[in-house]
């Protein structure tokens, strides 16, 4: 179990890394926007993950809050970018 464990966290930190580097030089503020979303989704992942590793159910709806949230968010600053607001 701890190889598996080692194996996603490590696939989770470079999937973080990439999201971090899409984030930091995107050449343009959708591409910033899509890194930031992609930076929600995986935290979301590690919330679910770090449920399923400590037996908690709240957990998941702290992760179920924190993803509405996020999409709450994602969509406002579409909606900014395209200039509706």
């Amino acid at each position: 179990m701890s190889s598996i464990l080692i194996i996603v966290f490590s696939l989770i930190s470079i999937a973080t890394l990439l999201s971090t580097i899409r984030i930091i030089s995107g050449p343009t503020i959708p591409d910033r926007a899509v890194g930031l979303d992609t930076a929600t989704t995986i935290t979301t992942a590690m919330i679910v993950l770090f449920a399923q590793i400590f037996h908690r159910a709240i957990y998941l709806d702290i992760a179920l809050v924190y993803a509405i949230l996020a999409f709450l968010g994602v969509i406002a600053i579409a909606r900014y970018l395209e200039g509706g607001m």
